[in-house]
């Protein structure tokens, strides 16, 4: 390091959920060597680095272009989906953690899984922005520590909703983001995520801590498990035919159980919907099928679209 020179300090990690990170599509890099970089979400969190968990779902692992390998995976919370990857740079406590997951979920085990992540974004050549992560280091968890996570999790997801609405009705300035009380370390974030995302629904997000909540009380012990592989009937096929009726409707119990559970008085978006009935172990394809029955049938109805209500 040439004289003079001096090496920023390591940055905080964040406890953040899939879909306040995965929608971020807002930058910053300082122009020095080691400046560190920061993906800004809608709510103003200015992320280096982050703390998530969630059911590990897929690990695979391509060969580069200079003849390394590269571990791709994307992890679940209740929110959605996080994207990472482990490469050579890794510590070699983080490869072998690698290989053992890639290992087990070839085996089809469950692998709840903590990770400490730098934030890393990339742009493609139409302009779509997308986030992943570069794991620090990782370890498997249970279902109480998983517990704890969402919990800590939701709690600072709540906090920096309050400061974002609070910030709303503040002059958007620093000054006037201090004098209405918002904390040192939203203020930066707060202000450019103002300027590049406009008005923003954080309605969504709210939902998002209600599915983990519930996750982490308990209520929702499935999406902390793979979806169960059919079982083949008699005759080969996937489910009897008494025994697939029986699904469909207990699918269609479902989905109008949760939209009652969830919906605030707008209803309950699509994505939401089929996530939450995916959590309770039920195939994606199947539940949009009967989603739509219930809409077709007249149990549910749409106030705007993509979004369910119960018709009363």
């Amino acid at each position: 390091m040439q004289a003079g020179t001096t090496r920023a300090k390591r940055q905080p990690a964040w406890h953040i959920l899939a879909s306040e990170f995965s929608e971020a599509t807002l930058n910053e890099k300082g122009s020095g060597e080691y400046d560190p970089s920061f993906v800004i979400t809608k709510l103003g969190a200015k992320v280096n680095r982050v703390v998530v968990a969630g059911l590990l779902e897929r690990l695979e692992v391509r060969e580069t272009s200079n003849g390394s390998s590269l571990y791709q995976g994307q992890m679940r919370d209740p929110s959605g989906v996080h994207y990472f990857s482990v490469g050579d740079y890794a510590s070699e406590s983080m490869r072998e953690l690698t290989l053992t997951l890639s290992n087990k979920i070839e085996a089809g085990e469950p692998v709840l899984l903590l990770m400490v992540a730098k934030s890393k974004w990339y742009q493609t050549d139409e302009g779509a922005i997308y986030t992943s992560l570069r794991p620090e280091e990782a370890c498997e968890i249970d279902a109480q520590q998983y517990a704890l996570w969402l919990t800590r999790t939701c709690e600072d997801t709540l906090q920096r909703m309050k400061h974002f609405t609070d910030s709303l009705s503040a002059e958007p300035s620093r000054e006037g983001l201090v004098a209405a009380g918002i904390p040192e370390h939203m203020i930066d974030g707060l202000l450019v995520a103002r300027n590049h995302y406009g008005d923003i629904e954080i309605e969504n997000y709210t939902l998002n801590i209600m599915q983990a909540l519930d996750i982490a009380e308990g209520r929702m012990e499935a999406a902390s498990q793979p979806v169960a592989a059919p079982v083949p009937s008699a005759d080969g096929d996937e489910d009897g035919g008494d025994a697939a009726a029986g699904g469909e409707t207990e699918v269609k119990d479902t989905i109008v159980s949760i939209i009652e559970q969830l919906d605030q008085g707008d209803g309950v978006d699509f994505e939401t919907v089929l996530t939450n009935t995916v959590a309770r172990g039920f195939d994606r394809t199947l539940a949009e099928e009967k989603l739509d029955e219930l809409s077709n049938e007249g149990t549910l109805h749409e106030p705007r679209f993509g979004w369910f209500r119960i018709v009363a």
